[in-house]
């Protein structure tokens, strides 16, 4: 959880407070969402998957995947990939497969079982926007406003990381 810091220097103290809160927001979002999707799962009694795994298979959809794409592509963004893959395998929920040029890398796929998880989550999401749209709780030009900071943000953190300044 972000916690609320005292920094002198340069930063607008108003600025700073706000971007404390978007920060704490946004880690919120994140832990909600989880919650969404393993109550929507209770409901439609799929009990066999956590929301992580519902997740990546949403992220996967239709495509084929090696295991580092997973990240590089945003399709997964938590820690321990191999053991989430090794479980969805193991359920039935995604085929994998070793790659013919390169023997070490494994390419996923979703199965039948894995595109109806896949499915059942694009129908939460389409409920949800069409409720917040509906009922005026965020419409589309905000929508795209937010994504566009967003971006920036993410941008931003990735030169960070990048030393790029």
């Amino acid at each position: 959880m972000i916690m609320q810091v005292s920094v002198q220097g340069d930063a607008r103290p108003g600025f700073l407070s706000c971007y404390l809160e978007t920060l704490s927001l946004v880690e919120r979002l994140h832990r909600l969402l989880l919650d969404v999707v393993k109550d929507e799962f209770e409901r439609l009694a799929l009990l066999e998957i956590n929301a992580v795994q519902a997740l990546l298979l949403f992220n996967i959809g239709e495509h084929e995947v090696t295991a580092g794409e997973l990240k590089t592509r945003g399709y997964y963004q938590g820690s321990n990939v191999s053991y989430n893959l090794k479980k969805l395998v193991e359920a039935g929920y995604m085929h994998h497969q070793r790659c013919d040029a390169d023997r070490r890398s494994v390419r996923v796929k979703l199965t039948a079982k894995g595109l109806g998880v896949r499915n059942a989550v694009a129908a939460l999401f389409k409920r949800h926007a069409e409720g917040m749209e509906t009922r005026g709780v965020v419409g589309l030009e905000t929508v795209e406003d937010v994504n566009a900071m967003l971006r920036r943000m993410e941008r931003y953190w990735g030169d960070q990381i990048r030393y790029i300044y």
